[in-house]
């Protein structure tokens, strides 16, 4: 992993870099997620503002506690990782009032929390991450999750649900409505809900496609 894809902010992210993956196995959660959350963080503050170092430290940390998608655990993720996240920021020497606002970042950006964002950097968080599971990376993160999860692409009797309920457990296009195409009216920052709309028009136009292409 390379700090310098943190710029310029590498001294921090050399720092706490280490910490960022704990689950190397992961393709949907590894260092090009992380880097990915940091390009739409950045993007978000430039036009809503924010403290960078706590938002870098808050997008390095986020995920620093691995708890697959199936497990019971799950909504208890973002909360493990905060508090995971004190023990390695404790060397930097930051007061408390930074250290709560990364962990406060880390603990509300989960979809599963369902935690209320009470800082901007919070709100950015949420939306980076959440721009990651949105547009065509969130299609390719979403089947890669399905194919780790031993999912089924689709249900080729009724791929649209249309006589069955929706089961994004048993089949990856389920997913996109019970939980991708939901995402974008819940972000939190003008700059964000800007990107999101974008984005939602490509998962729209991909389902869209996918479903053409499969009734031939």
């Amino acid at each position: 992993m390379n700090a310098a894809h943190f710029a310029p902010y590498e001294a921090l992210a050399g720092k706490l870099i280490g910490y960022a993956i704990p689950n190397s196995y992961d393709g949907a959660h590894d260092i090009a997620h992380i880097t990915r959350v940091w390009a739409n963080a950045r993007a978000i503050a430039q036009v809503e503002g924010g403290d960078m170092e706590i938002l870098l430290a808050a997008t390095l940390l986020h995920d620093c506690i691995s708890v697959e998608k199936d497990s019971p655990d799950r909504a208890r993720a973002s909360s493990l990782a905060a508090q995971k996240a004190r023990d390695y920021l404790a060397p930097l020497a930051w007061d408390v009032a930074k250290v709560d606002a990364v962990c406060h970042a880390i603990e509300a950006h989960s979809f599963s929390a369902n935690i209320q964002p009470m800082t901007l950097e919070a709100r950015i968080l949420q939306d980076a991450d959440r721009l990651d599971a949105i547009g065509l990376i969130g299609v390719a993160r979403c089947f890669y999750v399905a194919g780790r999860m031993g999912s089924a692409l689709y249900d080729p009797g009724d791929p649209r649900a249309a006589r069955r309920r929706l089961d994004d457990r048993a089949f990856a296009l389920d997913h996109f409505e019970t939980k991708l195409l939901t995402l974008s009216a819940g972000f939190q920052t003008r700059e964000g809900q800007r990107i999101a709309a974008q984005r939602h028009d490509q998962l729209l136009g991909f389902r869209d496609a996918f479903l053409d292409q499969i009734a031939g």
